[in-house]
């Protein structure tokens, strides 16, 4: 991936430090983020991308994830959980097949866990699983402008949410969400004439305005303060078709099963804002009016007009019972784009 982020950095990208590095900005964030809610593009290397092959990868992936593999066709994609034992959820993944693999999407922060969890599952299933970030360029556009720039580069653009279109020059995603988003993978060849076209309309952004998009869309995630601590319905991934209740075992089926059919959910993901000069963290605490904790932060990013969005998982109860706050912040619930079960 040096030869794209190298490219990035003639582009005016600024990476933040460390081994999961990603573009912070291309030097003007608070413009950026204004541009949000317009034509936005974004690079995505801080998403991992697993990539699985063999015979046996649909009947091994059955086994592991909370949805039905065998419902990628080639032209869609879908949300699914990696969970422990006990249903509590490990990772999220954007899972898509396309040409003879199964692609994996997950926060670049788990990639080495979960690889190494994923192929101590194998044993003798014929599969082969890597890590492909640094061959397979990923990057985000988003806006009112998008369908139409990307109809200048590409073949066929999708129309739906989680349709694919694999083309000669890529593979394109619609996301869910209220604005249209699109996700491109692409070599490391045909990545930059494609961001030099797209940014003719698009303004070119870091990454915490993709995250704001993403929390916009009630899309959650899992790091790695929150690994094993949500069950996925906890985290909205019902509502998100995220789960398949029908498509037979895999680990962690027997707990996400009883909470869907032999009781409510209790605890469910919110959409929020913070009105705070500091930004809440993944795992922090959210707390009730009772002053007791009451549930977690899922997702946090700066918003445009000051202050932060988060998705926060919070306890139906608690939600009914009175204001919800963040350390000495309230939590002011807005609406989701898409109903709870």
């Amino acid at each position: 991936m040096k030869q794209w982020h190298e490219f990035l950095k003639d582009q005016g990208a600024l990476f933040a430090d460390g081994a999961n590095s990603h573009v912070t900005s291309f030097g003007t964030p608070a413009t950026e983020l204004e541009a949000a809610q317009g034509n936005v593009l974004a690079d995505l290397s801080h998403l991992s991308l697993i990539e699985l092959e063999g015979d046996d990868v649909v009947t091994f992936l059955q086994g592991q994830v909370t949805n039905d593999v065998k419902l990628l066709n080639g032209s869609n994609s879908h949300y699914a959980g990696y969970c422990s034992p006990k249903g509590r959820m490990l990772a999220l993944f954007l899972a898509f097949s396309h040409h003879d693999h199964v692609h994996l999407q997950v926060n670049g922060g788990l990639i080495e866990p979960i690889l190494k969890r994923l192929k101590m599952y194998v044993l003798r299933s014929k599969v082969i699983i890597k890590d492909v970030s640094d061959t397979i360029v990923r990057m985000g556009v988003a806006g009112p402008k998008a369908q139409a720039a990307l109809q200048g580069i590409f073949e066929r653009v999708p129309e739906q949410p989680h349709e694919l279109a694999s083309l000669p020059n890529g593979a394109l995603i619609r996301l869910p969400g209220p604005m249209p988003r699109y996700q491109i993978f692409s070599s490391l060849e045909q990545a930059p004439p494609i961001w030099n076209k797209l940014k003719q309309t698009h303004q070119p952004v870091g990454r915490n305005v993709w995250e704001w998009l993403e929390i916009q869309a009630g899309i959650p995630d899992i790091v790695p303060a929150t690994q094993e601590e949500f069950v996925p319905q906890m985290v909205n991934l019902d509502a998100l078709g995220g789960i398949n209740f029908k498509k037979g075992c895999y680990t962690g089926q027997e707990i996400v099963a009883r909470t869907h059919y032999l009781g409510k959910v209790k605890r469910r993901t919110q959409l929020a804002h913070v009105a705070s000069n500091e930004a809440p963290q993944a795992g922090d605490n959210v707390i009730g009016a009772d002053g007791n904790e009451a549930g977690k932060i899922v997702r946090s990013s700066a918003a445009p007009l000051g202050g932060y969005d988060v998705l926060a998982e919070v306890r139906l109860e608690s939600l009914e019972g009175g204001k919800l706050r963040w350390k000495d912040s309230e939590l002011e619930i807005r609406p989701l784009p898409y109903a709870l079960p």
